[in-house]
């Protein structure tokens, strides 16, 4: 007798569940940085357009995937044609490379979120660049060491898992997102405040054509990958618990409209806080770690309420990143559960176990010791396995998956999913960019990613 697969109670319940997975790290740290990188308006222009097209297109494919074969994506590809079975394995591959070094990075936010609160941020930026080397390189005491930090970051995670699709993932995320978006507008109205913030306002907000090129697109597109959770898997679970009454393309749309506003309230939050501090030097809005954990210190730092602001916008990034990772890992544990049927206590408890052997290795990776010393293709364990998922694995699987739809079974399989619920508005769009636009996109999208991580590409200026 086949299981009953658990489900959301609504589509309210699956939007926010979706919408907390979607917002995370990609947007806060990662979407700031590209627009500052790229053109700031045009960039941001360009975004939204490939959002409301690209990324639709491919978030609606697999959340219709998940919802018709009520399968995870390990082995809901295979549902759908035999011959794609090995996409769900690889698929599957990219939530359990990624939530390990993402709950290391979970940790940084948590620790970093603590000192805050205790108010230290003044000390933090004294010492900016020192002290996160520091910390990173586990070279101090218990508390001002990486991995007691993980490992609380990584059980919240997991307890939120272990409550289940609709007492856990789906309550926590009804009761974090809403909070999320309350705490982006105090932060990004705070910013704008600045004296000099104006400059940066302007430099993101209104395009400048001029600065428009090949890779702004490029750029925006890979952007989408992080920004939308899309090639994860993740979307393929969440939608194989959605119901089949729910509105799927309406449900996409919130989930866009969610996703996006965070990553433009990002943008308001530190772009013109950063142009402000620096006297508009863009390279100040450095990439990753750099701006998270080394700049934005020191720009709170300069602010009058600077400790309190730094606080709220460290609780902010600790709840996106929080509503990501528990995604990740349901995914994972749906994935261990679908093949082994153990249950959702049993496949939890052996997911966190592997999450936290795997973690381990970025913890220490950047450290002097055995582990730190071992740089796969030069890179510290964190940046390789970010580099394999989202550079490689991602488009690749994103590419497959749109030779699957658009042509192995044809979009009508998943038209027809969408039109249960309702009309599909934009299906004439839907069937372009999958059949045609997309696959040519994530094949530019792969090869300018590993140009740029092997370092012969550069966005922006």
């Amino acid at each position: 007798m086949k299981k009953e697969r658990s489900s959301f109670t609504g589509r309210v319940g699956f939007v926010l569940a979706a919408a907390g997975s979607a917002v995370g790290l990609g947007n806060i740290w990662r979407f700031p940085y590209l627009a500052a990188k790229c053109g700031g308006g045009i960039f941001l222009l360009v975004y939204i357009i490939l959002a409301v097209t690209f990324g639709f297109a491919l978030m609606l494919a697999e959340v219709a995937l998940g919802r018709r074969t009520r399968l995870s994506c390990i082995g809901a590809y295979g549902a759908l044609d035999k011959r794609f079975a090995p996409l769900g394995w690889l698929a599957s591959s990219v939530p359990s490379i990624i939530v390990p070094y993402y709950c290391v990075i979970g940790g940084w936010v948590t620790k970093y979120f603590y000192e805050f609160l205790i108010g230290h941020g003044k000390l933090l930026a004294a010492d900016a660049d020192g002290y996160f080397d520091s910390f990173i390189s586990a070279s101090n005491g218990l508390l001002d060491n990486p991995m007691p930090w993980f490992f609380i970051f990584l059980l919240v995670t997991s307890l939120c898992v272990l409550g289940g699709v609709d007492k856990g993932i789906e309550k926590v995320s009804t009761f974090l997102m809403p909070i999320l978006v309350v705490l982006s507008i105090i932060v990004a109205g705070f910013s704008l405040t600045r004296p000099g913030a104006l400059e940066g306002v302007k430099y993101y907000l209104l395009p400048d054509f001029s600065r428009f090129s090949a890779m702004t697109v490029l750029a925006a597109m890979g952007q989408l990958f992080y920004s939308m959770s899309i090639a994860m898997g993740i979307m393929i679970t969440y939608g194989s618990y959605m119901k089949k009454e729910d509105n799927l393309e309406g449900s996409i749309g919130q989930i866009e409209l969610f996703d996006t506003a965070i990553a433009f309230l990002a943008g308001l939050m530190i772009i013109p806080a950063v142009f402000a501090f620096s006297g508009g030097d863009e390279s100040a809005l450095g990439k990753g770690p750099g701006l998270m954990f080394v700049t934005l210190p020191r720009v709170f730092a300069d602010m009058e309420f600077g400790g309190v602001i730094g606080t709220l916008f460290f609780l902010l990034v600790l709840f996106a990143a929080l509503t990501s990772a528990i995604s990740l890992l349901e995914t994972v544990v749906s994935i261990v559960d679908d093949k082994s049927h153990w249950g959702r206590q049993r496949s939890t408890l052996v997911s966190t176990i592997f999450v936290f052997g795997l973690g381990a290795l970025s913890c220490y990776g950047y450290g002097s010791g055995f582990i730190g010393s071992m740089k796969p293709f030069g890179m510290a364990f964190l940046d390789f396995f970010d580099f394999i998922s989202n550079s490689v694995i991602m488009p690749v699987v994103a590419f497959l998956t749109c030779m699957l739809v658009g042509w192995a079974v044809g979009t009508k399989t998943i038209c027809d999913e969408v039109e249960l619920s309702g009309p599909f508005r934009r299906k004439r769009m839907f069937e372009l960019m999958i059949r045609w636009i997309a696959p040519i996109c994530l094949v530019a999208v792969l090869v300018s990613s590993i140009l740029e991580n092997l370092g012969y590409l550069r966005y922006g200026g």
